[in-house]
């Protein structure tokens, strides 16, 4: 029976997939067994043109590697004509479909560049130039070396002239810090120039990148050095304050805020004796981008100053203080600090604080050439205004900072204790008297060594029963001396153009004498046997005429026939009687009120006269003993003084008897 045509059909196609199987079994035998045999022996073909290849270091440049039936060509040729001559051999070989070239020359690098990338765990990337006098696995190997076992290279770094001298030992010392870094990470040389850049895997990998990077190889120095502190969960920041110190503990964001901690610790430790700075902070990122460090660290220790010994503490986003208060005004003070001052995104933590009686009870009064300074504590305000009372008369432009806060607990006669330390401190260029509980200790600088000798016994004879004294107190060095010629021709200089004019009333020197007075008072240190006479004016409108002046009376200082100078030992006995005060207030003292000079004079007559009383008569001249002090008298007492604290001595200095014209001081050298 004939088949039908569809049906001859339908086993025609049938037929076809049967043979599929059998089509697919010679496909994957050809590609499982045929294809590696074909790639071993390209591979096999061109490790025998590659080592032909070798250079002086034992390695040759051609590297190659098989894809499929290609061969990949890579290297740096020595030169053109080697590169032609080795990709014809590869050429000529039977086994290769095609010769993919990418075989270069060795060149000249300017600047020599090399870097290592980390791409992730135990993997790095090298690219740049690699000398072209070192082998590349010689290379490799002293690489993987400083990485550490188990790290891969993927090698693109070219062959290249012009590599800094050491190179081998420049790339490990960047590959052993890339080990520290996290993936990204990248160390690179140009020419001689380091640089590093990425974030550090942890704490101790950024502490061991950043001394390690302090001594850079031989010949080669740090260019840019970017490295990201590791990020911690948990960010804390510590002040804690023992009896033997401040201790800085936790985290900080960078090396700037970590510079401004330490600082900001180094001057609370100065305010107690011995006390020392226990750094123990690490740089870690992880707080809040809200917060500006500094700002909290400035918070941390203003709290941290309100506590005798305790922590300040921030963590979890607030800022916490505990321990035993500096007094029991410290207590509210925190609170309202905690309060009113807490920086932007700091929450308020906990206030546990107690206030204990003062053990030691200190106080201080510190004098640098800018200001007088008062700190610690005392029993009440009477002490403190004793001590104040007792500064400003001896200082003439310095302002007294009043820092001292009240607590109970003070020694006895501590009042007396420091009226009688503020003249010795006063006395000197710079130094302070500190006590602790009943010991009283004067240290610093004089400009007299008479000074500095005498100042052991004279607080020893200042200081109250039952208080201990202590002073060490130098002299400094002996200013330059000049000879006379020069000393009379600047002391001219110095005065040449001076106008120095007194207010109306007042004996009071005003801030334009200063500069001209400080150099007086150099010039006289410089020059031992100078001895300056001053003369200080009356006011214009009240200036005595002097038409019948006799010998010496009302002559211009600068020039007197006679001059007889009353020393300023005379000008001190006046004034502690009370008569005058011409001392020169600073910029924070007030200006004490004087008797009106001229209170006896015309103004007082016609009072007198309005009220319907006759004038008072004048007494006698003959009977007045010795005239009351004068305004002009005053005003050259106030020269006088400022000299003398500006560092002249006591015999280089005088007041003269004969008064000033009318208008401005006067100055003269005498014999």
């Amino acid at each position: 029976m004939p088949v039908p045509d569809s049906l001859a059909r339908g086993l025609r196609r049938a037929g076809w997939l049967a043979g599929l199987p059998a089509l697919a079994l010679v496909w994957a035998s050809a590609t499982l067994y045929a294809a590696p045999r074909i790639a071993e022996r390209l591979e096999a073909e061109g490790a025998a043109v590659a080592a032909g290849t070798a250079t002086e270091t034992g390695e040759p440049w051609l590297r190659l590697t098989v894809q499929g039936r290609d061969l990949v060509a890579a290297g740096e040729a020595p030169d053109a004509g080697a590169r032609a001559a080795t990709l014809f051999r590869l050429a000529v070989l039977e086994g290769p479909r095609r010769i993919v070239s990418g075989v270069g020359l060795v060149e000249t690098a300017t600047p020599f560049a090399w870097a290592a990338i980390r791409l992730g765990p135990g993997r790095v990337a090298l690219e740049g130039s690699r000398p072209v006098e070192i082998g590349r696995r010689a290379l490799e190997a002293r690489i993987t070396g400083a990485l550490g076992p188990g790290t891969s290279l993927d090698d693109t770094a070219r062959a290249a002239r012009g590599a800094p001298p050491d190179f081998p030992s420049a790339a490990a010392f960047l590959a052993a810090r890339l080990s520290g870094l996290a993936a990204g990470g990248r160390a690179a040389l140009s020419d001689t120039v380091l640089s590093l850049s990425g974030e550090a895997v942890d704490v101790p990998a950024y502490e061991a990148l950043r001394a390690a990077l302090s001594e850079p190889p031989a010949g080669f120095s740090l260019g840019r050095v970017e490295i990201l502190p590791p990020r911690v969960a948990q960010y804390r920041f510590t002040v804690e304050k023992k009896a033997s110190g401040i201790v800085l503990d936790g985290f900080i964001p960078s090396a700037a805020d970590k510079r401004a901690a330490q600082e900001a610790a180094q001057e609370a430790a100065q305010e107690t004796a011995g006390a020392a700075v226990d750094d123990r902070l690490v740089t870690a990122r992880g707080l809040d981008p809200a917060i500006d460090p500094k700002g909290l660290i400035a918070f941390a220790f203003r709290l941290a100053a309100l506590i005798q010994t305790g922590r300040v503490t921030f963590a979890d986003g607030a800022v916490s203080v505990s321990g035993d208060a500096i007094d029991g005004q410290a207590i509210p003070d925190a609170e309202a600090l905690m309060r009113d001052g807490r920086p932007g995104g700091v929450a308020a933590g906990r206030i546990s604080l107690t206030a204990r009686p003062l053990s030691p009870y200190r106080v201080a009064i510190r004098r640098t050439p800018e200001a007088v300074t008062l700190t610690g504590h005392v029993p009440d305000v009477a002490t403190r205004e004793r001590v104040l009372d007792a500064l400003r008369p001896r200082l003439f432009r310095e302002p007294i900072l009043d820092r001292t806060r009240l607590a109970d607990g003070a020694p006895p006669d501590l009042g007396a204790a420091l009226a009688a330390a503020a003249p010795l401190v006063a006395d000197l260029a710079a130094g302070e008297a500190s006590v602790s509980d009943r010991t009283l200790t004067l240290t610093g600088e004089s400009l007299y060594r008479e000074v500095a000798a005498r100042a052991p016994d004279r607080l020893a004879e200042a200081l109250p029963p039952g208080w201990t004294g202590q002073a060490a107190v130098s002299a400094r060095q002996p200013a330059e001396r000049r000879d006379p010629a020069t000393c009379r021709a600047d002391f001219a200089a110095a005065l040449a153009g001076a106008d120095l004019r007194f207010p109306a009333g007042s004996a009071v020197p005003d801030p334009a004498f200063y500069p001209v007075l400080d150099t007086l008072a150099a010039l006289a240190k410089a020059c031992p046997g100078l001895r300056i006479a001053v003369s200080g004016p009356a006011d214009p409108a009240k200036a005595a005429p002097t038409p019948a002046a006799g010998p010496g009376e009302g002559a211009h200082p600068a020039a007197p026939p006679e001059p007889e100078p009353t020393r300023i030992a005379s000008a001190a006995k006046a004034a502690a009687t009370g008569k005058a005060d011409a001392k020169p207030s600073g910029k924070h003292d007030k200006a004490e009120a004087r008797p009106d000079p001229k209170g006896s004079g015309k103004g007082s007559t016609k009072d007198a006269a309005k009220r319907g009383n006759p004038a008072p008569q004048k007494k006698p001249e003959a009977a007045a003993e010795e005239p009351p002090q004068d305004l002009p008298r005053l005003r050259a007492q106030a020269v006088v003084e400022y000299l003398l604290q500006a560092g002249a001595r006591a015999d280089q200095v005088s007041v003269l008897t004969d008064q000033a014209p009318a208008g401005a001081v006067t100055f003269a050298l005498l014999p």
